[in-house]
């Protein structure tokens, strides 16, 4: 049975000539023999300790903000796993490791099959150009990295980001998927997707 492990990792995130310290989610999705781990912040072992002794099959990029992709590449050694990653992203992931390609593109409509499940790549532009969602109907959560939180849209007020376009793909994409959908961030509590709907209005 596919099951969600959940850690936080601390660290900082920066861009445009400025730094924060942030706390992240990592979530990794699988069974007892394979996983998939979503985003690499901060700490290669704090990810190793959650996945265990299984096979990570894929590392999975919300976006390249540097506090989601950090470790990603060392990672991904320690793993064997390849590195995915939105191509539109590409230019925000070279800010950190310039130099260094993600392993392969995911694109909208993607199914990254782990276990018993899968997760359907959704992209959410507007924190970043690259920006993606993963929704796994049969668990009733979808993943939104930075694009929606227990509050509202991600941060869009740095490089590469639109306000506009996040709020529009908020409600294209994920304000379409059932209302009890868990909503698990990159940063902070989850919610669902009838919460934020109500709060920010289809």
């Amino acid at each position: 049975m596919a099951r969600i492990d959940h850690g936080v990792t601390t660290g900082t995130f920066s861009l445009d000539g400025q730094t924060f310290d942030v706390d992240n989610n990592v979530w990794v999705v699988g069974d007892d023999t394979a996983c998939v781990v979503i985003d690499a912040p901060h700490s290669v072992d704090d990810i190793l300790a959650l996945a265990g002794d299984r096979t990570v099959i894929a590392l999975v990029c919300t976006h390249a903000h540097d506090d989601h992709v950090r470790v990603a590449p060392d990672l991904a050694r320690a793993t064997g796993a390849p590195i995915l990653l939105h191509p539109a992203d590409a230019l925000v992931w070279a800010l950190t490791h310039p130099g260094v390609t993600p392993d392969a593109d995911l694109a909208d409509g993607q199914q990254i099959a782990v276990g018993d499940t899968s997760l359907t790549v959704l992209h959410t532009p507007g924190h970043s150009p690259g920006s993606v969602s993963l929704y796994a109907p049969d668990l009733g959560v979808v993943f939104t990295g930075d694009t929606l939180f227990q509050g509202g849209p991600g941060a869009t007020g740095r490089s590469f980001s639109d306000a506009d376009l996040i709020v529009d793909s908020i409600r294209r994409r994920l304000f379409t998927l059932p209302d009890d959908t868990i909503v698990h961030t990159g940063h902070g509590p989850s919610t669902t997707i009838g919460a934020e709907a109500a709060a920010l209005g289809r």
